[in-house]
């Protein structure tokens, strides 16, 4: 179960299409007049895009010491120095992780989810520790493939609002169609 990790910097690409003006980074979009300090997002997987595009003073966080060796590996082939990697687990955070204006989760939420001990608990304890490392204002990017909107905005009703939903690809099946994936932004309130 990967956990979220920290990006600092500024994005290069910018889009402006009459509504906010908006940067964007891999899915999610972030309102250009938000900070590109303190960004919280899984690493786990070695995914280093977000130094590639421009971010820096990254930290990301595994709570499994080879997911961050793999990530490391990646990271120095990709020659990336602005990435930090720390042995984290999000569920039980040091209280040295705090102050982020930003978290990207891919999946950990989905992992943590499907945790068959005691998993109503843990994501209470994932939007506990999520709460506390995001500053006030702070965007959370969420993609799921495990949770609806509704749902999604059911397990973040305490302290968040939802920002804006993000596209994703849509199927159809027996004359119905609908998401493979949910991708939200949420804002703490």
């Amino acid at each position: 179960m990967a956990a979220p990790t920290a990006l600092r910097g500024a994005e290069r690409d910018e889009l402006g299409h009459g509504r906010r003006r908006r940067r964007c980074w891999g899915r999610g979009a972030v309102p250009e007049r938000q900070s590109r300090r303190g960004w919280l997002r899984p690493v786990g997987a070695g995914d280093p895009r977000a130094a590639k595009f421009g971010f820096s003073n990254i930290t990301g966080i595994d709570y499994s010491p080879s997911a961050i060796q793999l990530s490391g590996s990646i990271i120095e082939k990709e020659g990336l120095s602005n990435i930090k990697l720390k042995v984290e687990d999000f569920l039980n955070l040091s209280t040295k992780l705090s102050g982020f204006h930003i978290c990207i989760d891919k999946g950990t939420f989905d992992a943590i989810s499907l945790n068959p001990d005691n998993a109503i608990e843990k994501r209470k304890q994932y939007v506990k520790s999520l709460s506390g490392v995001l500053n006030v204002k702070g965007f959370f990017l969420i993609t799921s493939c495990n949770w609806t909107k509704e749902e999604l905005l059911d397990e973040f009703s305490e302290g968040f609002e939802l920002f804006e939903e993000l596209p994703t690809p849509k199927f159809s099946f027996g004359g119905r169609s609908g998401n493979s994936v949910t991708a939200l932004v949420f804002q703490k309130t």
